[in-house]
């Protein structure tokens, strides 16, 4: 027991990270050490290519957006405390979080809230606060592949769009889509459960 904590003790900041994302000190621990695995170069830093290493986002379709949430404003590398703080979007939500959450605090990264502007931000690609027709084709296009005929894909967005479009704007707001998603079990959706 005791020399897991010393080696948490290497990670830089490991208090403030394992209060900003909930993750335990076992968890951060696993984390970092994966966030070491993939600097293989020590530099103490990660880049987009070394993030492309990782084969789950390297199958997905959505795996280059996500590998951009890692690198926000243009910056092109990330370190344990940036890594961390991406995945703590897809920690499972605890029972206790809410109860234990003061309301002075910001809102636990894992929330609902939280995971939606996560994904939110995965559709919208010009970052303007909203989702346009084609940002939502152009995202859908990526996760069907060829498995639909580009007419079909059209008629796809059109609907998606035009439901989730409460203003009439052409376009989905961060509120529409979060509308959109109420009924989704978005906390089990977004949660990967070695991410506790």
């Amino acid at each position: 027991m005791g020399s897991r904590s010393s080696h948490a003790a290497l990670i830089p900041d490991v208090d403030h990270i394992r209060r900003e994302t909930g993750f335990s000190q076992a968890s951060l621990l696993r984390l970092y050490h994966r966030f070491q695995a993939l600097d293989r170069e020590e530099k103490g830093f990660l880049s987009r290519l070394d993030l492309q290493q990782i084969g789950a986002l390297a199958v997905n379709p959505l795996g280059d957006r996500i590998i951009d949430s890692f690198f926000p404003n243009g910056s092109q590398r990330v370190d344990f405390a940036g890594f961390a703080r991406v995945l703590a979007h897809f920690r499972p939500v605890d029972e206790d979080d809410a109860t234990i959450r003061d309301p002075k605090q910001p809102e636990p990264l894992n929330s609902r809230m939280n995971k939606l502007r996560f994904a939110f931000q995965l559709y919208d690609l010009d970052r303007d606060g909203k989702i346009s027709r084609n940002e939502m084709l152009q995202v859908l296009r990526l996760m069907v592949g060829v498995q639909v005929t580009d007419e079909q894909l059209e008629s796809i967005t059109d609907r998606t769009v035009q439901e989730a479009d409460e203003d009439g704007d052409g376009a989905v707001s961060f509120m529409e889509f979060t509308k959109s998603l109420e009924k989704m079990n978005i906390e089990q959706k977004m949660s990967i459960r070695i991410l506790k």
